[in-house]
């Protein structure tokens, strides 16, 4: 049973320890080179510091300290995150290679593997559960290594991935608590009070950024959450509640991916083009642009919480919610009718004649106020 006391101050000590070490982590990356400089793909213009990710990684440390899990692939996780951690340090430190990145996250990821933690089963409608049998260990280290990745390609602007995992992991959170997911219900709220102790530095203007070694810790524990709560729930069409929690992250990758091969690019090749340049392309500030994709998350998250509770009738309208949702992401990413935006125009220009009418209304009101 849940002690929502002992998580209520387990993520205050994850909270304060990650606010407190902040402090010390930036000067340390100053002091061994950990920094980002800016270019022509970044939106910063001076050099600012990163391995902002140890500070979350001790203070959620910190909170499960305190909680003291007690879970048989514990001891695993926790050795997956060590190297998770120590290759973004790197990384952060030395620019290392893709392909070295990518053992660091193979070798987290057969730790899992090894221990047995994969994700066995998915429950379908109308068919019931399935296990996946020998393809359950393929699809378990393409999920770790796919969401690992999708949360540092979100990583582009001040407080985006902090904010975006934060939601992300709150709504998760809400669903181990409906099915009393204790051990998941703790790894959330030690990594929310992390991640907002965190964000008080990294939102804009950030004063030190995760870098890699926040943002691939952050998208290993997401994987390694959903895994050991959404991935057990039964409900119907559980096996799409962990993509709909995770859409803007999963989904801008995969517009990255495809957006690269329409233009005959390597997928492995940076662009500015994510959701996040796309909408600063359209005037938006970067504040603003940070909070529309987080209202995103929200509603993402919102459905998938819906979602993980709802009759097949609800399920279906659910559905075509999130894919109206996902639709707007994907003219934002450019990759409809060449890069047209007919429903965001649409919505638009109705926002606009409805400015318009009420500020005729008060016009009016006015005019005949004065009038009497």
């Amino acid at each position: 049973m849940f002690n929502y006391m002992d998580l209520i101050i387990a993520g205050c000590i994850a909270l304060v320890s990650s606010f407190i070490l902040t402090f010390p982590v930036k000067k340390l990356a100053i002091k061994i080179g950990a920094v980002d400089f800016p270019n022509y793909r970044k939106i910063h213009t001076k050099v600012t510091p990163r391995i902002g990710g140890v500070s979350i990684f001790l203070g959620a440390l910190l909170g499960g300290l305190y909680l003291h899990p007690h879970h048989e692939h514990l001891p695993e996780i926790v050795l997956g995150a060590f190297v998770i951690i120590i290759t973004g340090i790197l990384d952060d430190r030395f620019d290392i290679r893709p392909i070295v990145k990518l053992t660091g996250q193979l070798i987290a990821a057969s730790f899992l593997i090894s221990d047995g933690l994969i994700i066995e089963r998915i429950t379908l409608p109308f068919i019931g559960m399935i296990d996946l049998g020998f393809a359950s260990v393929l699809i378990t280290v393409l999920w770790v290594v796919g969401i690992t990745n999708a949360i540092n390609l979100i990583d582009g602007l001040d407080g985006l991935a902090t904010g975006v995992s934060t939601i992300a992991l709150s709504s998760m959170l809400v669903m181990a608590i409906i099915d009393s997911q204790v051990f998941a219900a703790m790894l959330c709220v030690v990594i929310i009070g992390a991640n907002l102790g965190f964000l008080y530095h990294n939102f804009y203007p950030a004063k030190i950024y995760m870098g890699d070694t926040g943002s691939n810790f952050l998208g290993y524990m997401i994987a390694v959450v959903s895994i050991v709560g959404l991935f057990k729930n039964v409900a119907l069409f559980s096996f799409i509640i962990p993509v709909i929690v995770l859409a803007v992250p999963i989904f801008d990758t995969l517009f990255a991916i495809v957006r690269r091969i329409l233009n005959k690019e390597s997928i492995m090749k940076p662009d500015s083009k994510h959701i996040h340049y796309q909408l600063l392309s359209f005037g938006y500030s970067h504040r603003k642009t940070v909070l529309i994709i987080y209202i995103f998350s929200a509603l993402f998250g919102l459905m998938a919480i819906l979602f993980s509770e709802a009759s097949l009738s609800l399920s279906l309208i659910i559905t075509i919610i999130v894919l109206f949702l996902i639709h707007l992401f994907a003219e934002m990413a450019g990759l409809v009718l060449g890069g047209k935006r007919p429903v965001i125009h649409f919505i638009g220009r109705g926002m606009k004649r409805k400015k318009s009418t009420q500020s005729k209304k008060r016009s009016s009101d006015e005019s005949e106020t004065d009038g009497s």
